[in-house]
């Protein structure tokens, strides 16, 4: 398996304009996807070793990410 960071707009590549619209114009949602930037790049330190974490720790932050993708996902749907 290939460590390639999961960046919102490669998630979503058909809504890039909408994930710049609400980024701009809603808090809320501004704060999902920067947590989500957060969490994606330490996903991604942990699978390239430059973070050393246990199988756990990196479970539990894959998790966090996918909550915070259904929920932007969520949003994204309802523009």
């Amino acid at each position: 398996m290939g460590h390639v960071p999961h960046e919102l707009h490669e998630e979503f590549p058909d809504k890039t304009a909408a994930l710049h619209e609400l980024k701009t114009s809603n808090g809320h949602f501004a704060r999902l996807a920067e947590k989500y930037h957060e969490v994606n790049r330490e996903i991604h330190r942990v699978e390239t070793d430059v973070t050393p974490a246990s199988d756990e720790v990196l479970e539990t932050l894959k998790k966090q990410r996918l909550r915070l993708k259904d929920e932007i996902a969520a949003m994204l749907a309802a523009t």
